[in-house]
Order: C-alpha cells, then sequence, then structure tokens
C-alpha cells in the first residue's frame, strides 16, 4: 500500500509539471491570439475614427471656403453704390479713389481692391503699382461691364495660381460710368492647410485644381497631379514620417495605398475639396496598445513563473511531510476497507429491504386504485340491477332488456378501467384515435345519472353545437371526466344548493372546465401527487387526480386546477385539436 501511495505522488507532481507546461504555452498562444485580433480590430477602429476626423477637418474646410466667398460676394455691391467713387468716374479725378479703396481692404479683409473706368483702365486700386492697366480683354471686366449683377469669374495668373475676383458695374443715373472689382484672398486658407498632416485641393466644374496645399498640383487635373513624384511641404512630410511604407513609391500613397482619399462637394460654382490623409497615426496609436498588451502578458507570464517557483517549493516540504504521514495512513486505510465491506454488506441488506417494501406500496396502490375506480360503476350497476328487477316484475321486458344493455357497458368499462390502472402502473401508452370530447362529455353525465339525481346537484352545461374533435382514448377522456365530476358532487355536500357547470369551449385548444361551489381547495401545489385527498379516511384514496392528470399527459394536454373568485373550485382540461390536416397530426402523435 505504501509503495502505491509513493507512485501515486509522484505520477500527481508529474501531471503537475505537465499541466505548468500546458499553462504556459496556452497563455502564449492568448497572448499571440489576442496581440493579433486587437491589431485587426484596433486597426480598424482607429482607422474609422482617423476618417471620421478627416470628414470633419473636410467639412471645416468647405465651410470656411464658402464663408470666405459670401463674406466678399457682397462687398462690390456696396462699393458701387458709393458717392465718392462714382463722383471720381464721372469727374476723371481719382487723387483720392485709391486711398478711399485702402481704407476699405482692411476692414473687408480681401487681397485687392480695383477700380476701372468704361475703357478698362484702372483708374484706383489698393496696390498702386496695377494703376494704369488696361483690363479690357478681362473676363472679369467684360463680364461685369455686360451685367446688372455681381459676377465671380477665376483666372490662372502668370507667375502660377488662380486669382478668385467679383466684379460688378458702377452705374450713374443707370449708365455705367466703370467697373469695381474684388480679389478674394483665398490664399490664406491654402496656408491654413498647409499647416496640417493633410494635403488638400480644391477642384472646379471641370476638374481642375484651383487651390492646393501642393504648388505644382495647381492648374492640373487631380490625375496629373497626381502623377507627380515627390509632392512637396504637408504631404511629403507625412509620407516621409511613416518608414513602414518607405518600400513603396510616393505615387503609390497618392493612389490610395497608402492614405486615405476624402470628398466633398462644395456648394459654389461646381467646385469639389479633396483630401489625402495616411495612417501614420493609426499605426501609432495600434502599436502603443499593442506594446502595452504584451507588456501585460510577460507580467502575467512573470507572475506565474513566480508562483509556480514557489509552489514547487512549498511541495518539496509538502512531499517531505507526506513520506512521513504515510504508514499512519496506510494503517487507516486498512481500518477503512474493513468497514466499507461492512457497510456494504448492510447496504446490500437494506436494499433488498426497500425493494420488498416498494413492490408491497406498489401492490396497495393499484388495490386503491382499484376500489376507487369501480366503486362508480358497480353503484350504477346495482341501480338498473334493482330498475331492471322492477321493470320485469310490471312485465315490462323491453325496458328492462335497455337495462341490461347498460350494465354490459358498464361491465366493459370495468374492464377498461382496470386495463387503464394496468397501464398507468407500468407508465405505458394505447393506441389512440380521434374523439369528440362533446360525445364524451354527455357519456359521462349519462353515467353520472344515478348519483346527480340522488343529490339533486343543479347541472349547467354549455357545450357546442359542432364536435370538438382531439386525438385520444374515448374510455380514458370519459374516465377523467368521470372523476371530475364525482371530485365535483364531493365538494358540493356541504352547500345549500349544489350546483356544478360545465363549459367546453374550441379556439386554438380544446378547454373543458368543469367549477363547482363547494369550499375550495386548500393546497394547489400537492394536488395532483399520488395518495393526496382532502376527503375523510376510507372515502378517497388520492389517486383519481393523479391518474387523469396522467391520461391528459397521455394525450398531449394537461390538467390545472385553482380556486373560483365566486367560490369552489374549478378544473380545467386543455387539449390540443384535431385541424384540417388531421392524417398529418395522427402520424405525428403514433
Amino acid at each position: 500500500m505504501l509503495h502505491v501511495l509513493v507512485h501515486h505522488l509522484r505520477r500527481r507532481r508529474l501531471s503537475a509539471v505537465w499541466w505548468t507546461r500546458i499553462l504556459v504555452i496556452a497563455l502564449v498562444t492568448l497572448g499571440c491570439v489576442v496581440v493579433v485580433t486587437s491589431n485587426r480590430l484596433l486597426t480598424e477602429r482607429f482607422t474609422e475614427r482617423t476618417r471620421g476626423a478627416a470628414d470633419v477637418r473636410l467639412a471645416l474646410y468647405s465651410a470656411n471656403l464658402i464663408s470666405e466667398l459670401q463674406r466678399n460676394s457682397i462687398v462690390p455691391q456696396l462699393l458701387a453704390r458709393d458717392p465718392a467713387l462714382i463722383g471720381a468716374l464721372n469727374s476723371g479725378d481719382f487723387a483720392q479713389s485709391s486711398a478711399r479703396l485702402l481704407s476699405f481692404v482692411d476692414e473687408i479683409g480681401a487681397a485687392s481692391l480695383v477700380l476701372m473706368d468704361t475703357d478698362g483702365r484702372i483708374v484706383a486700386a489698393t496696390n498702386r503699382e496695377r494703376l494704369g492697366e488696361n483690363q479690357r480683354s478681362q473676363s472679369s471686366f467684360v463680364d461685369a461691364l455686360r451685367s446688372n449683377v455681381t459676377v465671380f469669374t477665376v483666372d490662372e495668373r502668370d507667375e502660377g495660381g488662380f486669382s478668385f475676383t467679383y466684379s460688378r458695374r458702377v452705374d450713374d443715373s443707370s449708365l455705367g460710368v466703370g467697373v469695381v472689382s474684388v480679389e478674394v484672398d483665398l490664399a490664406k486658407l491654402e496656408r491654413s492647410w498647409a499647416g496640417i498632416s493633410d494635403a488638400v485641393m480644391v477642384l472646379d466644374s471641370e476638374g481642375r485644381a484651383i487651390l492646393a496645399t501642393e504648388p505644382r498640383w495647381r492648374g492640373r487635373l487631380e490625375a496629373d497631379a497626381l502623377d507627380l513624384l515627390e509632392p512637396q511641404t504637408a504631404i511629403e512630410r507625412t509620407l516621409r514620417g511613416t518608414p513602414d511604407w518607405s518600400a513603396l513609391p510616393i505615387d503609390a500613397y497618392l493612389r490610395g495605398d497608402g492614405v486615405m482619399r476624402q470628398e466633398l462637394r462644395v456648394q459654389f460654382q461646381g467646385w469639389r475639396i479633396v483630401s489625402f490623409t495616411t495612417f501614420q497615426s493609426v499605426r501609432e496609436r495600434v502599436n502603443s496598445i499593442i506594446a502595452l498588451e504584451i507588456m501585460g502578458f510577460a507580467i502575467l507570464l512573470a507572475g506565474l513563473f513566480w508562483i509556480l517557483s514557489r509552489r514547487s517549493n512549498v511541495a518539496a516540504r509538502m512531499f517531505q511531510l507526506e513520506s512521513a504521514e504515510l504508514r499512519q495512513l496506510n494503517r487507516r486505510l486498512q481500518r477503512e476497507i474493513a468497514e466499507r465491506k461492512k457497510a456494504e454488506k448492510d447496504l446490500e441488506v437494506a436494499e433488498q429491504t426497500v425493494a420488498q417494501t416498494s413492490k408491497l406500496a406498489a401492490l396497495g396502490e393499484m388495490s386503491a386504485a382499484v376500489s376507487h375506480e369501480l366503486n362508480q360503476p358497480l353503484a350504477a350497476m346495482k341501480t338498473y340491477l334493482a330498475g331492471a328487477r322492477l321493470l320485469i316484475a310490471r312485465e315490462r321486458p323491453d325496458e328492462a332488456v335497455v337495462a341490461v344493455q347498460r350494465i354490459d357497458g358498464l361491465i366493459e368499462r370495468m374492464a377498461a378501467i382496470t386495463k387503464q390502472l394496468k397501464s398507468y402502473a407500468r407508465k405505458g401508452k394505447d393506441s389512440l384515435e380521434p374523439v369528440d370530447i362533446k360525445d364524451a362529455v354527455l357519456s359521462s353525465l349519462s353515467m353520472m345519472e344515478p348519483q346527480l339525481r340522488q343529490r339533486q346537484v343543479i347541472i349547467t352545461r354549455t357545450l357546442p353545437d359542432q364536435p370538438v374533435m382531439i386525438y385520444g382514448d374515448r374510455m380514458r377522456l370519459e374516465q377523467v371526466i368521470i372523476n371530475l365530476l364525482r371530485n365535483a358532487l364531493d365538494a358540493t355536500k356541504m352547500a345549500l344548493e349544489p350546483s356544478v357547470e360545465i363549459l367546453l369551449v374550441q379556439g386554438d385548444v380544446a378547454r373543458l372546465s368543469v367549477r363547482d361551489n363547494g369550499s375550495g381547495i386548500e393546497d394547489l401545489d400537492e394536488l395532483f401527487e399520488p395518495f393526496y385527498t382532502t376527503k375523510q379516511a376510507g372515502d378517497g384514496t388520492g389517486l383519481g387526480l393523479a391518474i387523469s392528470s396522467g391520461i391528459v399527459n397521455d394525450f398531449g394536454g394537461r390538467l390545472t386546477a385553482r380556486n373560483s373568485d365566486k367560490g369552489g373550485a374549478v378544473f380545467e382540461v386543455e387539449l390540443p385539436i384535431l385541424g384540417a390536416d388531421l392524417d398529418q397530426n395522427i402520424e405525428a402523435a403514433e
């Protein structure tokens, strides 16, 4: 025995070593799975967040652009009504006109203000170097002179870039005397965009870049602009800040391989604004979180090794103590083995006693059930025999034959009851068939007719006109109904005006309710338990409702009980009805 215990301890230590290895491998595997999954999920999450931030910035860029354009669009209309400028155009004296335009330019925030006469010559300007220039061929002058509203023009400059101009004709007594022009300063928007990590371009209705943080993109179509290698400033700094992607050519990022392209339509002249955002911040944030996860798993693994080392030391000391206790344990095991053998013999004797007691209990249950179920037909047979004897004495043989036929039916019913009690004891099932509950209720009432007449109980029955078909056993269903009626009669013994109400309705299921006006039920929880009864000793065995509940369950339904609000008890039988697909229901039930 001692050798066995030592061998067992060694196997336990070996098992602990293997479990330790498995635990470490599982922890490392879990760490790898967590890191890979976190990398994928966090990349998706931060990418979506970056995309959302880019959308917000794009919306702000568009709003700033619209705001700047709208703010300058009203200036030409106000200057065209200025009396000093109109007077200067009429008199040809422009000595104070440039100074007046300079007084407006700072307040307006425009790039420049220009006043031209009807010949297109600049007669006043905030930039005095432009005085005397002839703008007769410029579209901003021609379109404004021909129109009576403010016109907007985009002109490409010789030195690169574009000028954005609002122009309006100056009228005096409905006659055009000149043109005033306001150049919108959109370059400051470009400068503000270039200070962030995005590359931005504004495309006109023809797809040409009229504003861009990359100067070489201006005046080109988007595809042509992206074909340029080594873009400058913001986009260049962003791409060079991503060493993981340095193996890709720069144009690959601009094609969308390394950057995110966002586009938004500007509600002005059919313009569009496009931004390019890199994933550098996404990678940095993901890597920081993954680094924390790896650090956490490393700390956890180190803690596990520390715990395992302490457990190994403790196990070594415990092994020494266990070795000293093994001999005592061996002697104790010998005593326990002897006691167990004796307990096994005692258990065998107890099992035989329990088996014999179970057989006697089953025999008592069957005898009590037979007495309970056969008492009703025997009482009815006694009544019919007395009636037949009286009919024969009065020479009314035809009616006596009817009574004898009823007695024969009761004898068949008694045989069916004994067969059903045997089936209940075995928990078995007989073959089932379509049954009309309405006919079963009427047959049961006919069976109970002598007791009802003797007790003078008021029977109220509400039955439908059409048959209510279920799938069951006619004799077993009548047994349930008679049990419920008999219990209702027993419950109304103390009532002044005993009454029993029978209600049969058909909906999704067939529901049969039997209600009495007795004293009700005290314990609903144990009502359907075998041998539970509220009757006096000798009046009942407590098996009727248990048998009835088992029969209803065999039919696929249920038997329930409750106390009525009007007093008394209500028993309800719910059974599934047969529909148009009768054959299919029969096959499923079988």
